[in-house]
């Protein structure tokens, strides 16, 4: 059940730009207690059927803002909130192909009495929708 709360089902989809598929997107929720501020979001390790797409090319998109891992890292005026969807964009040139995939996901957040916050959740059959 937690997994299918962290990775919002049904939200996995290629993203097209110009006409051409130009990645993959989810939405996830955090996966801790409370909001975090981005500045203490770290990113997330996307595998899908096995195949890594580290954090450091991914996207994350909050109320229509969209953050490198590398800007999260100084954005002090913006927050995750618990329970809210935001969404992880993964470049990938032609995108995923229809059908049911395997998704993981890794969030690292950075909370100041955790020394290591990482979230790893599973989706088993998530299908791409188009």
């Amino acid at each position: 059940m937690f997994e299918k709360y962290l990775i919002g089902e049904g939200s996995l989809k290629n993203v097209v730009r110009d006409g051409s598929i130009t990645g993959f997107q989810m939405d996830v929720r955090i996966g801790y207690y409370r909001q975090l501020g981005l500045s203490m979001v770290e990113g997330f390790d996307i595998t899908v059927d096995g195949v890594s797409y580290p954090r450091e090319k991914n996207l994350f998109t909050v109320r229509g803002r969209t953050y490198t891992t590398e800007q999260m890292e100084t954005e002090y005026d913006n927050s995750w909130e618990f329970g809210e969807f935001a969404t992880v964009t993964v470049p990938k040139e032609g995108g995923l192909a229809p059908g049911a995939h395997q998704v993981e996901m890794i969030e690292h957040l950075r909370v100041s009495y955790m020394p290591v916050a990482t979230c790893p959740r599973t989706n088993k059959d998530m299908t791409l929708a188009l």
